[in-house]
C-alpha cells in the first residue's frame, strides 16, 4: 500500500485526519525537512501500522505518534529535548484535534518523550512507535540492528531490511 497524504482520512484511521496532519506541517520549526518532517512522517505510520498489525499495538497511539514525535524538533543533528516538546504538544492540542483515552495518552506521551532515548523495554504499544521510528533510520544512513528493536516482528531480518531499503528512499511515501 502506498502511503500518502491522501491515506489520512477518516476511513483509514480513527484519531489523524487530513486537516490534523497540515496543522502539524504548517507550525513544524524545520519547515520541509527530509529528515524529521513530513515524508518522515508519514513513513513512520506506514512502517507503525504494519507493525501494529503484528503486535496488537493501540494504533491510535501509533499513527499519532508517527506525525507528532518529531513535530517540534528545531535542529536536524541535536535537539536532546525534542521528544518531550512533542508530547507537551500533543496534551495541548489533544480535544482540538484528536481525541484519547487518558491510558493512550499517557501512552502517546511516553512513546514521544523516549523515542531518541534508545529504550527498548515498555508496553507493546510504545514499543511499536519506537520500532516504527527506528526502522526508518535508513534515512540518515543507518541501518537498524535487532539489539536496539523493541519487538520480535521488528527484528526480524526480512523486516529489517525491507524498512532499512524503503528508508533510503526519501521521495518514497
Amino acid at each position: 500500500m502506498k502511503s500518502s497524504i491522501l491515506t489520512l482520512n477518516a476511513n483509514q484511521s480513527k484519531v489523524l485526519t487530513k486537516e490534523l496532519f497540515n496543522h502539524l506541517l504548517e507550525q513544524f520549526p524545520l519547515g520541509n525537512s527530509i529528515m524529521h518532517g513530513g515524508k518522515h512522517w508519514l513513513r513512520v505510520l506506514y512502517i507503525g501500522r504494519l507493525l501494529a498489525k503484528e503486535t496488537g499495538a493501540n494504533l491510535n497511539v501509533v499513527e499519532l505518534f508517527a506525525v507528532i514525535h518529531d513535530c517540534r524538533r528545531k535542529n536536524e543533528n541535536f535537539d536532546l529535548e525534542h521528544g518531550k516538546e512533542a508530547a507537551q504538544y500533543a496534551k495541548e492540542i489533544r480535544g482540538k484535534w484528536f481525541d484519547l483515552s487518558d491510558n493512550e495518552m499517557d501512552m502517546l506521551v511516553e512513546a514521544c518523550i523516549y523515542h531518541s532515548d534508545g529504550l527498548i523495554d515498555s508496553n507493546i504499544t510504545v514499543q511499536t512507535c519506537w520500532d516504527s521510528d527506528r526502522l526508518e533510520l535508513g534515512r540518515v544512513g543507518i541501518k537498524p540492528t535487532p539489539s536496539r528493536l523493541c519487538t520480535e516482528f521488528a527484528r526480524r531480518k526480512d523486516v529489517i531490511e525491507e524498512a532499512y531499503e524503503r528508508s533510503r528512499k526519501p521521495d518514497l511515501l
